[in-house]
């Protein structure tokens, strides 16, 4: 059985993302395997709040270059988190 914190990585921190949480909609880096129903109840259960919807994207990692060596960054899953009207904000986005 896969904990929470294995399905939410970490918060995105973009200015796109803290524009969002205006909204009550935050940014996650989550595991690639999740799938909606995993984040909804992670972020429910971690930050004890009532989540009305899940967007989740795959985003493709970049090319890179030194010099002429050329690599890509790693690919991960994103996902926007939006809660209800009547629950409370994630006191981690609203501190920074």
């Amino acid at each position: 059985m896969r904990s929470a914190y294995d399905v939410i990585l970490k918060p995105v921190i973009t200015e796109k993302s803290m524009d969002l949480t205006a909204d009550k909609k935050y940014t996650f880096k989550v595991a690639v395997d999740a799938d909606k129903t995993a984040v909804k109840n992670a972020v429910e259960e971690i930050f004890d709040v009532t989540v009305a919807r899940v967007n989740i994207m795959n985003v493709n990692g970049k090319l890179k270059r030194m010099g002429r060596t050329v690599g890509r960054t790693a690919a991960y899953k994103k996902a926007i988190v939006t809660l209800t009207e009547d629950s409370k904000e994630i006191e981690f986005f609203s501190s920074l």
